[in-house]
């Protein structure tokens, strides 16, 4: 099982990046799938979410009107378009069963700063 995010970076607030999540190992395409983030000095939260037939989605308060998320079942990925970026969307971005239950990936660094 693996779980490889990538496309963050550093990004001037107001911006927009858009993260890839590749998931392998496991039946992706039975599985809700959930963005979560980590910021320095602070626990993990959840981002946002998509049902497996990614008919339904879900955000935080924080995420609702400026990220997106999206998958490809046929490319086992999941995708989180972020707009409106702003210094508090700073942290390690990750993705996951919305269980939690896979192990971890790297994340992929998102660093918004002027």
């Amino acid at each position: 099982v693996q779980l490889v995010e990538s496309g963050g970076g550093l990004v001037q607030p107001g911006g927009s990046l858009t993260l890839s999540c590749e998931a392998s190992g496991f039946m992706f395409s039975n599985y809700a799938i959930g963005w979560f983030r980590q910021a320095p000095g602070k626990g993990q939260e959840f981002v946002a979410g998509i049902s497996y037939t990614a008919v339904t989605t879900h955000y935080a308060n924080f995420a609702k009107g400026r990220f997106t998320i999206s998958r490809d079942n046929a490319k086992n990925l999941v995708y989180l378009e972020m707009n409106s970026l702003k210094p508090e969307d700073t942290a390690v971005y990750f993705c996951n069963d919305m269980e939690k239950g896979q192990p971890w990936g790297q994340g992929t660094q998102v660093t918004v700063s002027s």
